[in-house]
């Protein structure tokens, strides 16, 4: 075989998987995104672990060194681990070790059918998981439901937690005055109904990412409604545990948030004597990913008290 037809049939080859993995991306670009966020993470030297926490593999994320004082996140309703990427660093750089799990039911941990997703339950598996990998005194944070799992969890262990943190939390007896239904969209109208109210001025999603996502929301549904279900019974409010908590509590809030409003942080503010509440101008819900240069610094500094 002639150079020019090696060289020929080498760039028909490449043509041929450039169309191939352009195809492969136009119908699953959300395991595209994916793939190359844990790229990322490996290539950042991001830990990706799993442990066995009551009968259920939970997995999870750790950076930082290891002797660094123990900082455990926790990711809202729909969320996981990953959901912290951009504020995550600012702890690791500054010398703490930070843990993110993904809860039963989200991200890569398993999803039990026996399992009821209550928040007070996910409290119980969060305590368990900080005691399976021996941790003492850590720094616990939590944003949306995550917050609010993470004050039933300070509240039940206090001597777990030296500080604890609340992004937009959610926890007070609240009736949303926003559709529910809209974390399990089913069409694309409702998933920007949804980016509506997590963001001020959301960007466009593209048709084809859209019908992934939608994709991916009917498989998991069950567990987000589960989860809703018991959240509505307003059984596991927390307006009663916020006044006992002892420890100091830092309450960062994004300004437009629509999902749990300013006021909602301003309350539990005011319920909590000894804690401190900083806005951020110009975000919504999602504020650890909207304001991370803002909100780092001032994390740090909150933890380094």
């Amino acid at each position: 075989m002639s150079f020019a037809s090696k060289l020929q049939r080498t760039i028909g080859i490449l043509v041929a998987l450039v169309l191939l993995c352009g195809t492969a991306f136009l119908v699953r670009p959300v395991s595209f995104f994916n793939g190359s966020m844990y790229v990322e993470e490996k290539l950042s030297g991001v830990e990706n672990r799993s442990v066995v926490v009551d009968g259920y593999r939970m997995h999870f994320l750790a950076e930082g060194p290891a002797s660094g004082q123990a900082v455990v996140l926790v990711h809202g309703l729909g969320g996981r681990a990953e959901d912290w990427r951009l504020l995550a660093p600012y702890l690791a750089k500054a010398g703490f070790r930070v843990y993110l799990p993904d809860l039963p039911g989200y991200g890569r941990s398993e999803r039990p059918a026996n399992f009821s997703y209550s928040v007070r339950d996910q409290a119980t598996v969060l305590v368990d998981f900080i005691k399976s990998l021996e941790l003492n005194q850590i720094d616990l944070g939590g944003w949306s439901m995550g917050g609010w799992i993470v004050q039933i969890a300070a509240s039940a262990h206090p001597e777990l937690v030296r500080r604890l943190m609340l992004f937009d939390s959610a926890g007070l007896y609240m009736r949303p005055n926003w559709d529910t239904d809209l974390f399990m969209p089913e069409t694309a109208g409702q998933l920007d109904e949804l980016e509506a109210l997590l963001m001020p001025q959301p960007q466009p999603i593209p048709w084809f990412v859209a019908r992934d996502i939608l994709r991916d929301s009917r498989q998991h549904a069950w567990v987000i409604k589960r989860a809703l279900d018991t959240m509505l019974t307003g059984e596991d409010v927390t307006d009663r545990l916020l006044p006992e908590l002892k420890m100091p509590v830092l309450m960062l809030w994004g300004a437009e948030d629509r999902i749990t409003p300013l006021a909602l942080g301003q309350k539990m503010h005011d319920l909590a004597p000894q804690s401190e509440l900083d806005v951020f101008k110009g975000c919504g819900h999602l504020a650890p990913e909207q304001c991370t240069d803002e909100m780092g610094p001032r994390l740090v500094e909150f933890l380094k008290q």
